[in-house]
C-alpha cells in the first residue's frame, strides 16, 4: 500500500532515489519537505508543486538537520515518513584514494544518516507511527574490489538500520532498509566518472520505481530489509554461503 499519511521529509532530494521518490509522493497529494545542498536540483524536483518544500542542508552537520527537522515540524506539521536517500558514489583503489574523500563518504552515507535518525525520531516515537527508510545497497552486502569506501558506509548503514529497528521494533514505527544493486539515477554517473568495477556494471539495473515499490511492500510486510532485483536476492545468498566465490568472480572480473 502506497504511502497514505500527509508529510514526508527526503534526503538528498536534488537528484536520483530521493527526486524520483518526492516527486511520486507530490504527484498522490502528499507534503514533501526535500533536504539537500543541491539547490538547482532541488528546485527541479518542487518545479510544478506548490507541496514540495526545499531546506537548503548539509546532513553531514548534525546541528543543521536537527534545525531543519525542528522546522519542518513547527510549520508543516508531524512527519510521517522519513526516506534517506543522500548519498555520494566515488569509486577507486582504497589506498589510491584521497582519505578525506573515504572519510567524506562515510560521513555523507551513514554519518548523515545517524544524524537524521536522531533528529527524526525522537518526536514520531513518541507519536507512535512512522515509516523511517534507509538506504544501503547490495555493495553493503557484497563487498568487492574497487568499491571500498562506498561499500563500507553502506555496511555501516546496514547495521545501524538493523540495530535501529531491533531497539524500536514495538514502537508502532515501520523500518526498512533497502539495499538495492545498481539504479539508473545520476548517483550510478557518479560512480562513472571515477571507475566503474565490471561485476557490478555487469549485473542488472533497476529503475527508481521498482525500489520504490520494494521498499512499499517491505514496510506493509513488516521486514526490516528490502532487496529489490531478483539479482539481489541471489548475490545475498551467495555471499553468505560461498563468500569464496564470490571475491573469485571479483577478481576474475578486473583481472587483478
Amino acid at each position: 500500500m502506497a504511502f497514505t499519511g500527509q508529510l514526508a521529509v527526503i534526503t538528498g532530494g536534488g537528484s536520483g532515489m530521493g527526486q524520483a521518490w518526492t516527486r511520486q509522493l507530490a504527484k498522490e497529494g502528499a507534503t514533501v519537505a526535500i533536504l539537500d545542498v543541491n539547490s538547482e536540483g532541488m528546485a527541479e524536483t518542487a518545479s510544478g508543486f506548490d507541496t514540495v518544500h526545499r531546506f537548503e542542508v548539509d546532513i553531514t552537520d548534525s546541528d543543521a538537520v536537527a534545525g531543519a527537522f525542528k522546522t519542518i515540524e513547527s510549520s508543516l506539521g508531524p512527519i510521517e515518513r522519513v526516506i534517506n536517500a543522500a548519498a555520494i558514489m566515488p569509486f577507486g583503489r582504497l589506498v589510491d584514494e584521497d582519505p578525506r574523500v573515504t572519510n567524506k563518504v562515510m560521513s555523507v552515507n551513514y554519518g548523515g544518516l545517524a544524524n537524521v535518525a536522531t533528529a527524526a525520531l525522537p518526536p514520531m516515537l513518541e507519536r507512535g507511527y512512522g515509516d523511517f527508510i534507509s538506504f544501503s545497497s547490495m555493495t553493503g552486502i557484497i563487498p568487492g574490489l574497487l568499491m571500498g569506501a562506498y561499500a563500507s558506509s553502506k555496511a555501516a548503514v546496514q547495521h545501524y538500520s538493523e540495530i535501529l529497528y531491533h531497539e524500536n521494533r514495538d514502537s508502532g514505527l515501520r523500518f526498512c532498509c533497502v539495499c538495492p544493486p545498481a539504479v539508473a539515477t545520476p548517483l550510478w554517473r557518479q560512480a562513472e566518472a571515477t571507475v566503474v568495477p565490471k561485476l557490478p556494471a555487469k549485473g542488472e539495473t533497476l529503475t527508481p520505481d521498482e525500489v520504490i515499490a520494494e521498499v512499499e511492500r517491505c514496510l506493509e510486510s513488516g521486514r526490516p530489509f528490502a532487496y529489490p532485483g531478483k539479482q539481489t536476492k541471489f548475490g545475498v545468498m551467495m555471499r553468505r554461503l560461498f563468500p569464496g566465490l564470490v571475491w573469485k568472480a571479483s577478481h576474475e572480473a578486473e583481472g587483478f
